[in-house]
């Protein structure tokens, strides 16, 4: 087999350590791969360059098209980006799993049968980190949710699912309250399944799910989700496995992938050749994988879960109850090193059959044409001093004679016309204009002109009014694209 040649990122903190360790292991496993190192994170941010990479690194990132990175650390302020975040979406890594495993009884967890995979997604939702002060109260954070980043996630969770052998995908939502972006998910979730009739799918709302997992773990076996919430859940299931600090992840995309530990860089701890490097080793491991190096993938596993069993465990691990030998980053290497070729007597062997494993591919995504008819706009309005009624007032008499304001909300609840006077109010309103003669019933508004909506925005600059920002209400195909207020 002629070699891969790999881009490798030795990171922060104890990031060289386990690095090194992974390595040494790779090597000694007989891993077909060849590496190109480059510097990211600290030591470039510092360097003054805010992205914590270099254009060199990005084109030697895109030359190989397969990275193995260890933790890095994002300096405080500054205004500095996540480099991961920032990887992940440049190369467009759609897919974050992570497989989440209990090893009992030999790393202590109360949920010894778990064995499940969050896939995330991993380019968009609130992650887009597209941010804005918009008055003295009122802060905002875009959530971006888009088709064909839906469809990719949750086709690669059920292709994941086919190719591994999995029987059930939950899809983690809360579409009862984000009806238009979650209830794309969900929407989505149900066309795609209905492909798979072999494979179980259900949908579930994001928070009694994530209390189900942390209580009740062998209920799920795949689970897809949203960025956030992924990225949430995903801690919590590698966490009562025992450890989050086992846990590997890889990243996929188009023709790249990213594989890493999902732990920090912990710094605190950097140097004392006392960290784990198991969580990035399992990160190897999925990337020997995904690079078809099935042998090497099995051999290492097998030798790790050979050495846990036999009681040789780091101080995160460490449990007088079951642990015989606490050891540092570097004699955790050896004894797997050791163990190469041997298979545990406890632990079911890993067995990776050649004949099953295949890239997972998606489709491409074709962009529907659909009729997008403009209905009017929200205008948000600063203005600290008004009441809610004084500003219906103020805004209606302004609305011109194309328009008229159908409603005001304030953090998303109506307050005019006939708001409570118990609802809190802070300076930023939402101000709802639509056509002059529409109707009550939303699902039979009237065209507006686009002319009219810029049109009302100089008027109400001119009468002294601050509009901080717009969103333009339209039917796509005759469907609602927007939310109504709470109470409208």
């Amino acid at each position: 087999m002629s070699k891969t040649r790999i881009t490798v990122a030795k990171g922060d903190g104890i990031g060289p350590e386990i690095m090194d360790a992974t390595l040494r292991i790779l090597e000694a496993a007989g891993a077909e791969l060849e590496y190109d190192y480059i510097d990211i994170g600290e030591k470039v941010y510092l360097s003054g360059n805010t992205a914590g990479i270099t254009p060199e690194s990005w084109d030697t990132l895109r030359k190989n098209k397969i990275f193995l990175k260890a933790p890095i650390t994002t300096p405080q302020g500054g205004g500095y980006k996540s480099l991961n975040v920032t990887i992940r979406k440049s190369l467009g890594l759609f897919a974050n799993v992570r497989p989440c495993k209990s090893h009992a009884p030999f790393i202590e967890s109360k949920h010894p049968m778990m064995d499940t995979v969050i896939v995330r997604e991993n380019e968009e939702d609130l992650y887009a980190g597209i941010e804005h002060r918009q008055t003295t109260d009122v802060y905002q954070c875009l959530k971006l949710v888009s088709i064909p980043g839906t469809r990719k996630i949750i086709r690669y969770a059920f292709e994941y699912a086919k190719v591994y052998g999995r029987k059930k995908v939950t899809c983690m939502v809360k579409d009862n309250i984000m009806k238009i972006t979650d209830g794309l998910y969900s929407e989505v979730f149900r066309e795609i399944a209905a492909e798979y009739p072999e494979i179980e799918s259900e949908l579930r709302i994001i928070d009694i799910g994530a209390a189900l997992l942390a209580d009740h773990p062998e209920m799920f076996d795949v689970v897809v989700t949203l960025n956030l919430y992924g990225d949430i859940i995903s801690d919590i299931a590698a966490q009562i496995t025992g450890s989050v600090g086992l846990g590997g992840s890889s990243n996929i995309g188009k023709g790249f992938a990213m594989f890493e530990a999902v732990h920090g860089s912990a710094p605190d701890i950097s140097g004392k050749d006392m960290a784990n490097p198991s969580g990035l080793l399992s990160g190897a491991i999925l990337m020997l994988e995904h690079l078809g190096q099935l042998k090497a993938a099995e051999k290492i596993s097998n030798a790790w879960r050979k050495t846990i069993e036999e009681g040789i465990h780091t101080a995160d691990i460490y449990n007088q109850a079951t642990s015989k030998q606490k050891v540092g980053t570097k004699a955790f290497a050896d004894a797997i090193i050791e163990r190469l070729g041997q298979r545990p007597n406890q632990f079911a062997p890993v067995e990776m059959n050649v004949d099953r494993f295949r890239p997972i591919e998606v489709e491409e995504y074709t962009r529907p044409k659909a009729e997008k008819v403009l209905m009017g706009s929200d205008l948000f309005i600063d203005d600290p001093e008004i009441s809610a009624d004084g500003l219906g007032e103020k805004l209606s008499a302004l609305a011109g004679p194309d328009l008229k304001l159908k409603m005001i909300t304030n953090r998303g609840v109506k307050v005019y016309p006939d708001g409570l006077p118990e609802t809190f109010c802070t300076d930023h309103w939402r101000c709802r204009f639509v056509h002059k003669d529409n109707p009550k019933d939303v699902k039979q508004m009237k065209p507006v002109e686009k002319g009219a909506i810029p049109a009302l925005m100089s008027k109400l600059l001119e009468s002294g009014v601050d509009v901080v920002k717009t969103e333009n209400l339209y039917y796509f195909d005759g469907e609602l694209g927007f939310s109504l207020g709470q109470g409208e």
